[in-house]
């Protein structure tokens, strides 16, 4: 008898599933695309990203941003100059991600 193989998420609806606490801080359609952004640039400033990521807004690059910074994928980095310097990089955490896109990125490729 064959053993079956793990399950991608035990409880579908619980808390504890692994793949639902991923997809709930790189879920929507810009946290994605602001790790994209930072991994090629390694620092960047947040005008920088404003002009990059085509039709995001104020508003949902500053929440974005902010709740990738609360869940520890994203530093920010403030300089006290006038005007003030705002930059983010890519947390350790972060960065462990970034093999795991590339291959739902190759899987995109071939697949869709």
């Amino acid at each position: 008898m064959e053993k079956k193989r793990e399950s991608l998420c035990e409880s579908i609806a619980g808390n504890g599933c692994g793949l639902k606490k991923v997809l709930n801080i790189i879920g929507g359609k810009w946290k994605i695309l602001i790790l994209c952004l930072i991994d090629d640039e390694e620092t960047v400033r947040y005008n920088e990203m404003r002009k990059k990521i085509f039709g995001i807004t104020n508003t949902m690059l500053a929440q974005s941003l902010k709740e990738m910074e609360s869940d520890g994928l994203v530093i920010r980095h403030q300089y006290m100059e006038m005007p003030v310097r705002v930059e983010y990089t890519l947390t350790d955490k972060a960065k462990s991600m970034i093999p795991i896109l590339l291959e739902l990125k190759a899987w995109g490729e071939k697949n869709l």
